[in-house]
């Protein structure tokens, strides 16, 4: 399994919008600068990010986007469910229950490990805030 290039972009740009936190708007053109990311699929992840109300976006020429609250208030997994929708290995798992291809929900011997994954996924993307990459990388990046 792998996560797709739209959530790992979407956490890097995310973690210098809480690098910038205190700055005020930071610029989409700035971000993909940075970090080496076409302008134009970062703008499709950040319309996923801004309707998820992750972000806000500020216009003018001092305009940008900001994080919507604290960075110590946004975890990894809020922004990989924004971009990708929820976190689910297999498609009998999927949020509604409703998937037309899984008729054996009730005898099923390997939904359990299913199970057990995505919620240990969950857990840790769960576990880690954008205060946390920000501060690990001031601390041990020098």
């Amino acid at each position: 399994m792998k996560l797709s290039a739209k959530v790992e972009y979407g956490v890097r740009a995310m973690a210098v919008l809480a690098f910038y936190y205190q700055s005020g708007p930071f610029p989409l053109r700035k971000i993909a600068e940075q970090e080496n990311i076409s302008l134009k699929f970062l703008e499709h992840i950040f319309f996923k990010l801004r309707t998820s109300g992750l972000i806000f976006s500020m216009r003018g020429t001092r305009g940008g986007y900001m994080l919507s609250r604290p960075p110590a208030e946004i975890n990894i997994g809020d922004i990989v469910r924004a971009v990708e929708g929820p976190i689910t290995p297999v498609d009998c798992l999927s949020e509604n229950g409703t998937d037309p291809c899984c008729h054996r929900k009730e005898g099923c011997l390997t939904r359990q490990v299913w199970e057990k994954l995505r919620d240990k996924i969950n857990d840790v993307l769960d576990d880690v805030s954008l205060y946390e990459l920000i501060d690990f990388k001031s601390t041990h990046i020098k």
